[in-house]
């Protein structure tokens, strides 16, 4: 029941939860964060190559699609797996973020099995302190 709540959850909002190892799930650890000027979003891809990853941005919504493939039958033919917690297989991952973002100056940066997007706010979006006088 919890799981079909986050799911749903996830519809409603664009963020989805990590993986749940007992259905066979595969999903990558993400962070979001802000600063003053953008929002940051880090995306745990291990194993991946930058060619297995894909990065869109429609209306407000960033996803992010993935393949982590599996070793070749003939490998595989030689080992025989007592235990494995490695998932292969397609993902995606969706966020909505605020309408007020600079789209055409998304950056997107791949190092180490780490993808890093920087998506930049409006000048209208950044965060501005107002000093209120007070009487």
């Amino acid at each position: 029941m919890r799981r079909e709540m986050e799911r749903i959850w996830g519809r409603m909002t664009g963020v989805h939860h990590p993986a749940n190892p007992s259905v066979g799930e595969w999903l990558p650890s993400v962070e979001l964060s802000k600063t003053k000027d953008s929002f940051i979003n880090k995306a745990e891809l291990h194993s991946l190559k930058d060619n297995d990853i894909e990065v869109t941005f429609s209306g407000d919504i960033l996803t992010i699609k993935g393949e982590k493939k599996q070793e070749k039958k003939e490998d595989k033919k030689k080992e025989h797996y007592h235990y494995s917690e490695t998932y292969y297989g397609s993902f995606q991952r969706s966020f909505r973020l605020p309408a007020s973002v600079k789209s055409e100056d998304i950056d997107a940066h791949f190092d180490r099995g780490v993808l890093k997007i920087t998506i930049p706010k409006t000048e209208e979006a950044k965060d501005k302190e107002i000093k209120i006088n007070v009487k």
